[in-house]
């Protein structure tokens, strides 16, 4: 036997044997009795044996056919209860939900946000991955990852999750120490923080300012793959920082940061990323829909 049996071919024959005919069986199918013969014969050949005696009023089922029957029953019950339980995983969040971010973004803003949803469905196991890098979402084994910045490949499906936007900031200490610069080109000649982080180009800054976009090159004495440290050192006084309005926003409130260029900002908003749409699976739907209103109700980005 080359091939296995069509699952529908069995649930004709099944149907067949409960009803002790074809025309019966036909009937309860919607089909015609022509059909019906047809799926037997070709589940019989399939199967190299024959299943059921024929006569003008009624069908008899042969050894075979008795066992074949009751495997069929089995295995359709055991289909009918995978389509069920996939129901189920669409409309319900359980399961292992594998989630990747960045460093700052993640533990300061993403774990929150889990550990809350945690309360609210507990069926669901997040398992949440700090990253520096960009990640393939698919290739990795990843349900969801959640980006800041709108560099996204057109081939993902992306659900914007919050409005954000990156600002070049300062502490005043060195703004006192270093004239501000009046002009983007300015940037090259003073001490700019530079971090590596994810889908970032070191050291290349693009900006935007109405319509008008521009890149500058910058370099500093200080870098790092961190965003908490780079804002650390922005604090210290140690230069010029690109940073998020949800990591630096308190601070410009505070003053212990100010805004440096105020009229240029880079685009930084918040996505979710997935390999598969959200009407499949419910697990990625319900983090995806929690996250955007948690984001709303709890981050202020600025």
């Amino acid at each position: 036997m080359n091939n296995f049996p069509d699952p529908h071919d069995l649930r004709v024959f099944a149907i067949v044997v409960r009803k002790a005919g074809f025309s019966a069986a036909a009937e309860e199918l919607g089909a015609s009795p022509a059909y019906v013969s047809k799926r037997i014969r070709i589940l019989e050949e399939t199967l190299a044996t024959k299943l059921l005696h024929r006569t003008t009023r009624r069908v008899a089922v042969t050894e075979e056919g008795e066992r074949v029957f009751h495997w069929a029953q089995r295995v359709l019950d055991d289909m009918d209860q995978l389509m069920q339980e996939v129901a189920i995983t669409r409309r319900e969040p359980r399961g292992t939900l594998r989630v990747s971010c960045s460093f700052g973004f993640g533990r300061l803003i993403v774990a929150p946000a889990f550990s809350k949803m945690a309360e609210k469905y507990p069926a669901l196991q997040v398992r949440l991955e700090l990253v520096d890098r960009l990640i393939d979402v698919a290739a990795e084994g990843f349900d969801l990852d959640v980006r800041v910045g709108d560099e996204i490949a057109p081939h993902l499906i992306a659900r914007r999750l919050a409005t954000n936007h990156r600002v070049l900031c300062a502490a005043p200490a060195y703004l006192a120490r270093r004239a501000a610069p009046k002009q983007l080109s300015e940037l090259a000649a003073h001490d700019c923080l530079v971090i590596k982080e994810r889908d970032h180009p070191f050291g290349v800054w693009r900006l935007k300012s109405g319509t008008a976009e521009q890149s500058v090159k910058v370099t500093g004495p200080l870098s790092s793959n961190h965003g908490e440290v780079v804002v650390q050192w922005a604090l210290d006084g140690r230069g010029i920082a690109l940073r998020s309005m949800w990591d630096v926003g308190a601070h410009l409130r505070s003053g212990r940061l100010v805004r440096v260029l105020p009229e240029w900002r880079q685009e930084a908003n918040v996505w979710a990323v997935y390999p598969t749409r959200l009407q499949v699976s419910a697990k990625v739907r319900v983090c995806v829909e929690y996250l955007q209103e948690y984001f709303q109700r709890e981050v202020c980005l600025g």
